[in-house]
């Protein structure tokens, strides 16, 4: 096997074969960009119609609660071969790595819509109650109050979401998406050896996601320390009276 390996590298460490598997890391990264990216905005649209209050806005309520509740249950292959399924059924002949954009935007609307919600709710009521007593509109509170401060919650996770779906999108594979592990696959049939095309993967991904990984590290860091700072500006001192200001 490893007589084998070695027989078949110089042939594989080719530019062709460089260039087409840098093409298959750029389209792996842009699936998720987009469909994170997009799901992101949704998520916001999402936990803004959540939670509008008001009697009228009941069934936007429940429709948002049960669409978060339901998707982040549904495996993602499964919702990749439903879009596919449901856009040949209706006639639309979109491209293989759209279906597989619009199932990342499905599922991540859900599960980006949760960590902005909890984002949000980690703000105190009295945030919310005291902008609005300044006759403040709803978007001018979450724009001028509350994200200011709920960023510190939501950028984490969400990072972290952004940085482990780059490895669920190998499923789009399943559908016929040519992304990394697809070429993977395209070089074991070509005849390369599966450790020989799969390692390479391995490492591709690796490269693809490590960096993402620090800058989501380097970004928690930066976070920590500005609470820091902020707790420190906040703290009370004490006079040279012995008197406690903040």
């Amino acid at each position: 096997m490893f007589d084998l390996f070695l027989e078949q590298l110089p042939r594989f460490l080719t530019l062709e074969n460089a260039g087409y598997l840098f093409w298959a890391m750029t389209r792996t990264l842009m699936m998720t960009v987009i469909g994170c990216g997009l799901g992101f905005l949704f998520g916001f649209v999402l936990v803004y119609l959540r939670t509008t209050p008001g009697w009228l806005f009941v069934p936007v309520r429940l429709f948002m609660i049960s669409y978060v509740e339901f998707f982040r249950r549904v495996p993602f292959l499964v919702l990749l071969f439903l879009v596919l399924f449901v856009s040949k059924g209706l006639g639309q002949s979109y491209s293989l790595f759209t279906i597989a954009c619009i199932s990342i935007v499905i599922i991540s609307t859900a599960f980006i819509g949760e960590i902005i919600r909890a984002g949000l709710e980690s703000v105190h009521t009295t945030q919310w109650d005291t902008a609005m007593a300044m006759n403040f509109s709803r978007l001018q509170v979450l724009r001028h109050v509350v994200l200011p401060q709920a960023w510190k919650v939501i950028i984490p996770p969400a990072f972290a979401f952004f940085v482990v779906f780059i490895k669920d999108t190998a499923l789009a594979s399943q559908v016929g998406v040519m992304e990394l592990t697809a070429v993977g696959k395209y070089f074991t049939n070509f005849g390369f050896s599966a450790i020989l095309s799969f390692g390479s993967i391995l490492i591709l991904y690796f490269v693809l996601s490590y960096p993402l990984t620090r800058l989501g590290w380097w970004i928690e860091v930066r976070i920590k320390q500005s609470r820091a700072v902020e707790a420190r500006l906040d703290a009370p001192t004490t006079t040279p009276y012995g008197l406690r200001t903040s």
